[in-house]
């Protein structure tokens, strides 16, 4: 498989196993097992919830919006959709990665879930150039084995939403607006897919 191509499957999402290794290459720890790793990272994992912050993310969600013409010329923007397919909700959240949480927006609708970063992340081809792309991932309903709902038992604030794919790819969602809703759509498209 050429660099270029597994680039394009990670940033994307797509499910990637590394030919020699055998092992998931896009396979993401947990929030729990990231903030062991060390204190840099556990101030990275610190999500900012007081009500300012919160506002801030709105009122920058509502701008976006209104730029592009509607919640669902964003998604259109940013992912291809099915003919037939329906935007049923969007939601601001950070997702976890390995190098720490990534803010964007998480898509649910009738085909998919999809993440995209609200910031572009530098990227190097293999001649050394740099590229600024969004991160995305999209996982197809039809391929999600299950979600579950966790929060941390120190700081029952903080509350995660685990996807899981039938490949065993393991996605982290944390610090979503309308938690409960968002995870009651999540399961309702799940269930009609």
């Amino acid at each position: 498989m050429q660099t270029s191509s597994l680039l394009r499957q990670l940033v994307v999402g797509t499910s990637v196993t590394h030919g020699q290794l055998q092992k998931p290459v896009n396979r993401l720890t947990g929030p729990a097992t990231q903030c062991q790793c060390s204190t840099s990272t556990s101030k990275q994992m610190r999500l900012r919830t007081n009500i300012s912050e919160t506002v801030k993310r709105k009122i920058s969600l509502g701008a976006r919006i209104l730029r592009v013409g509607g919640v669902e010329k964003v998604f259109q923007q940013f992912f291809t959709m099915e003919e037939g397919e329906k935007l049923m909700k969007v939601s601001q959240c950070y997702l976890s990665t390995t190098s720490g949480p990534l803010a964007g927006f998480l898509f649910i609708s009738t085909y998919k879930v999809a993440f995209c970063s609200e910031r572009t992340v530098k990227v190097f081809t293999q001649n050394g150039n740099m590229l600024r792309i969004r991160y995305k991932v999209v996982i197809p309903l039809k391929k999600i084995k299950s979600m579950n709902q966790t929060e941390n038992m120190q700081k029952p604030r903080q509350k995660y939403i685990e996807i899981v794919t039938e490949d065993n790819f393991e996605f982290w969602l944390m610090g979503v607006l309308k938690y409960h809703k968002t995870f009651q759509y999540l399961q309702e498209a799940v269930s009609q897919a």
